[in-house]
C-alpha cells in the first residue's frame, strides 16, 4: 500500500522478461529484441491512452445524464465503481487457470 509503484514495476519487469524470452524463442535475433520490447511497451501504453481516451466522455456523459436527481453516479450505483475491477479480476484469474491447465499441471 506504501509503494504501489514498486509492485506494478515489478510486475512490469517480469513481464518483460517473459516477452523477451517468448521473442527468443520465435526467433527474434538477439539484437532485435530491445527494439522490439520498446515497440511493444509503447504500444500498450498507446492503446491504454486510447482506451481512456475513448471511456472518459462515456463516463461524463453517464454522470452527467444520471446526475439530475442526484448529485453523482456514487450515490445511485455505489456499486458501480467496483463492477470494473472485480470484471477484470476475474477474466484475469480465469486466464491464469487456463494458461496453468494448458501446461498439464
Amino acid at each position: 500500500a506504501r509503494w504501489p509503484w514498486l509492485i506494478a514495476f515489478a510486475f512490469g519487469l517480469l513481464h518483460g522478461f517473459g516477452f523477451a524470452g517468448a521473442l527468443n524463442e520465435v526467433g527474434l535475433p538477439q539484437n532485435a529484441i530491445p527494439v522490439a520490447l520498446l515497440f511493444f511497451n509503447l504500444g500498450v501504453e498507446a492503446g491504454q491512452v486510447l482506451f481512456i481516451a475513448a471511456v472518459l466522455p462515456v463516463v461524463a456523459l453517464a454522470r452527467k445524464g444520471l446526475g439530475t436527481r442526484h448529485s453523482t453516479l456514487d450515490t445511485r450505483f455505489p456499486w458501480a465503481w467496483r463492477l470494473a475491477p472485480y470484471s477484470i479480476g476475474g477474466i484475469a484469474a480465469f486466464w491464469m487457470i487456463q494458461r496453468i491447465a494448458a501446461f498439464g499441471l
